[in-house]
Formats: C-alpha cells, structure tokens, sequence
C-alpha cells in the first residue's frame, strides 16, 4: 500500500496524519530551555520557538517543550522594549530536576558580551550532563566564554566576528547565518534563528516534517501565497510550459476532474508526451498526481471545515464514498473519519 503513492505530494500530506497502527502516536519528549538575557532579540526568540511549536503542530514524533528562563523577576525585557513571562530565573534553574535537553542563550543586538559568575556555572554544569547549547546573535558568546565552545565552529553576527576571532583562538568563526556543530547550535542574528532550529529538528523528526513546517511557516514569502501543491512543483519556473498549464488544469478542475486524455488535448500533446513530461519532472504519472492532488484538497476541507465526509467526497471529484475512502486510506493509512478525528483529539477512534 505505501508504495502505491509515491509522489512528492505525500510527503506534504503525510506529517498531517499520525503514523498508522497505533491507537494513539507514541512521542519522545524534548524539553528546551531559552535563557532570556536583558533586551534579548525578540525576533530571534521568536523565530527559535516558532519552529519548535509548530513541529509540534506536525504531529512529529517528538514533542517539544519550551522552558523559559529570565535573570530575576518573572519576566525579561526585549530589545522591543517587551516583557516576556519567564518559567523559571537563572538562578533557581536546576538542570538535572527539570530533565533540560537543550539551552538556547538568546542575545541580541543591545546585549553586551559580558557574562556572570552564574550564567558560565549554569552552562559548564549543563554541558557535564552532556545537554546540547546553543546561542543565539551573540549568545555564542557566553558559551565560548565558559570554554564549552573549543574545537567547535559557531555563526555569530558580523560585528562581532572580529572580536570573537581575537578572544578566542581556539573557535572557528563562521561567516554562515546558522551552524551546528554536533551539540552545538549558533546563529547569527534574528532571521536564521528559525532555520537553526529546524536543523535540530530535522535530526529528530526527519525531512519530511521539516519540509511540512517550512511550508507553513514560509507560505507568504512570494508575491502569492501558493497551496501546498504549489510549492514544490509547479512554482518550478523550468518547467515545460505544457506541463506548466496541465498542473493548472488539474488544480483548476478537482470537483469535476478531467480525463488524462483530455488535459494532453488541451496542450496539444498525446497522452504518451505527457506522461513522459510527469516523469521527468514530477517523479509520478499524471494520474497519480492527480489523484494526490485531489486527496490533498480532501485532507484540507476535512482538516479545515465541517462539511460531512460525503460532501468533501463530491467536492474532490469523487462519484462513490467508498471509493473517496479506499483512495484516502492508500495515502493516508487512516480513512477520513479517523483522520477528521485525529485533527480534534490527537487520537484514532478504535
């Protein structure tokens, strides 16, 4: 079964569902702290945990936790003149009882290298209980400070790379906007903070979510806003452009779908042309994507609204509800009852 749909669509759709045979997904928990300094970049730490929230939104395998921790107080103040609630202060963070698997250092823009007795204690402890760092604009800093940074490569923000490569000898600067380096996570300012982060994340989770998350959080960043069947297909701008205007027709007509036949009449190629010019550029047979690319609207309108199963069914081109379920269920290994579900619960019905 998984075999029989194997075009690029799936691995859009997929991180939508939960794994097939079990009741409920079985996660791995990772809890990751972001230690806020006074007037940290608020759109570093944001784009940092957006990525993890939103993997969470994924259905990954793992599920990540956000810990925030502030110098005193129950807030710290951002470089926007922002107060954002911390968890836990510096000094009452216990690693070991909080199970912390990674530290994030937020710095930024207005946040001078200098750092305290308590900050290099809580990193070097962290560090001998083997849990991964990272820095974020110049929160590298504070881990090269406390030595835990020797032997690795770190991305730090521009003005400050001469400083660093002065200061310590033993760091390799990078002039990339992120690094990780095995336990090590860096960036150099505010807009690569997400895409550090979803390194670590394709470590846990794998490609295929991290391209599901990248989709949703990046959809805006082009003159249009594409759906999902978009993105990595037809905005090819090499692509044939008969093969350009059959991906429009198919996206154009999912109620009523037309035959194979049909859209290679419309672009005045045989049928044996097209399918070659799907093979060569979308790795699947017109049909098969056509097919993905109507199951994926399926997905949509059961994620998205309250139309009864029956109706999504008509609406995605499906003449008989069993076979609208037979179809779903070869892609998704769940059928459209159990998946509306999953998106309500996070479970399967039995």
């Amino acid at each position: 079964m998984k075999d029989k749909f194997s075009s690029v669509l799936k691995n859009k759709n997929m991180p939508y569902v939960y794994s097939a045979g079990t009741s409920v997904i079985t996660k791995k928990s990772k809890k990751v702290a972001f230690v806020l300094l006074e007037n940290f970049s608020m759109m570093a730490f944001t784009g940092a945990v957006d990525a993890l929230v939103t993997t969470n939104l994924m259905k990954s395998a793992t599920l990540y936790e956000v810990l925030v921790v502030g110098n005193e107080g129950s807030a710290t103040v951002s470089d926007l003149g922002i107060e954002v609630a911390t968890d836990v202060s510096l000094k009452m963070f216990d690693i070991a009882s909080l199970q912390v698997d990674v530290i994030i250092v937020c710095g930024g823009l207005r946040v001078p290298p200098k750092t305290t007795n308590l900050l290099r204690s809580k990193l070097r402890s962290a560090d001998s209980k083997g849990v991964v760092l990272g820095g974020l604009w110049n929160g590298a800093y504070f881990l090269a400070e406390a030595g835990l940074l020797s032997g690795y490569q770190c991305a730090y923000h521009p003005d400050g790379r001469a400083m660093m490569a002065e200061q310590f000898w033993d760091v390799s600067v990078s002039s990339r906007s992120f690094i990780v380096d095995r336990n090590r996570l860096s960036c150099a300012g505010a807009s690569s903070s997400l895409s550090m982060m979803l390194e670590m994340v394709r470590s846990d989770c794998g490609n295929e979510v991290v391209s599901a998350v990248e989709e949703m959080l990046s959809c805006d960043k082009g003159l249009d806003s594409p759906d999902i069947s978009t993105l990595r297909v037809d905005q090819n701008y090499t692509l044939p452009e008969k093969l350009k205007i059959s991906l429009q027709l198919m996206k154009n007509n999912i109620e009523e779908p037309l035959s194979i036949s049909e859209i290679a009449n419309w672009v005045n190629i045989s049928r044996r042309q097209l399918e070659r010019l799907f093979c060569n550029y979308v790795n699947a047979s017109p049909s098969r994507y056509y097919m993905e690319l109507r199951l994926t609207r399926a997905r949509q309108l059961l994620q998205q609204t309250n139309k009864p199963v029956a109706e999504v069914a008509v609406a995605t081109g499906f003449v008989s509800i069993s076979h609208f379920r037979n179809c779903f269920f070869q892609l998704f290994e769940v059928t459209p009852g159990q998946f509306r579900k999953s998106c309500q619960t996070g479970e399967y019905s039995a």
